[in-house]
């Protein structure tokens, strides 16, 4: 079988299933797992070049709507009759859904399986160990930060923020994603600012960018220096690595 991935947690969930001798290629952005980057290139995952993509002759290409701007992606794939799946996570339990989705279409049930169910355990222990701490610090994520993109009600990082012992301050907008102001975030005042700005890379990223706001420096967070840059790949894509997320987020906000 030959699988194309376009999208990095397709990726990461095709990497756990141990899928790699039919992964033959995938979107620019996928970065990991490291053992797959040589594997040819099909463009950036919000602008894919389906011409490279068929002439990788796939047998299914793993699609995803998990970031606006996909859509096109799967409309082009469609009208080419190039055999697909689209994942299209939101919340946190959708991710093991999708673990069982991609087994079926390439015939690794059984291991799907195990893998979507271990998923939710981890989930449930982080879940029971961040119970039993004291305090609820609340949380702003900053997707991206001009305009400001953070994560609203029907998002999985809210439900991070949960089973991380945590809230998230914009968890009552009724959305995916939130486009927020400087002022919206300073009348929330988060204990912790959590900066997870997508496709950038963190040494890209100099604190001073978050603290010296000058509509922040009442802000809690900023006053007790709790302004983390913490790694997108481990927080803004729906694959088993957000696991790896959530224990290091629940060591960072609650010592």
């Amino acid at each position: 079988m030959r699988i194309v991935s376009i999208c990095p947690s397709n990726t990461e969930i095709l990497y756990y299933l141990g899928l790699d001798e039919h992964v033959v290629g995938l979107d620019d952005h996928s970065d990991w797992p490291p053992q797959w980057q040589h594997l040819p290139r099909v463009g950036p995952d919000l602008t894919i070049d389906m011409d490279r993509v068929a002439a990788l002759i796939p047998d299914l290409v793993v699609a995803s709507l998990s970031v606006p701007g996909m859509e096109k992606n799967v409309e082009a794939l469609q009208s080419l009759g190039i055999p697909h799946i689209v994942l299209n996570p939101s919340r946190i339990h959708e991710i093991a859904a999708d673990i069982r989705l991609v087994g079926e279409a390439t015939g690794t049930e059984k291991k799907a399986e195990q893998l979507a169910a271990h998923f939710d355990e981890r989930v449930e222990t982080i879940r029971q160990k961040a119970a039993k701490l004291q305090t609820r610090p609340k949380l702003y994520w900053e997707w991206w930060p001009n305009p400001i993109y953070t994560p609203g009600q029907e998002n999985w990082l809210t439900d991070v923020s949960e089973i991380a012992g945590a809230i998230n301050v914009f968890a009552d907008y009724p959305v995916a994603n939130v486009k927020a102001t400087r002022e919206m975030v300073a009348e929330r005042d988060p204990d912790h600012i959590c900066v997870v700005w997508c496709g950038i890379e963190l040494k890209r990223i100099k604190p001073q960018m978050i603290t010296e706001r000058p509509e922040w420096q009442q802000v809690t967070a900023i006053r007790n220096r709790q302004v983390h840059l913490l790694e997108e790949g481990l927080y803004c894509r729906p694959s088993p690595r957000i696991l790896e997320g959530l224990e290091k987020l629940v060591d960072l906000i609650h010592t």
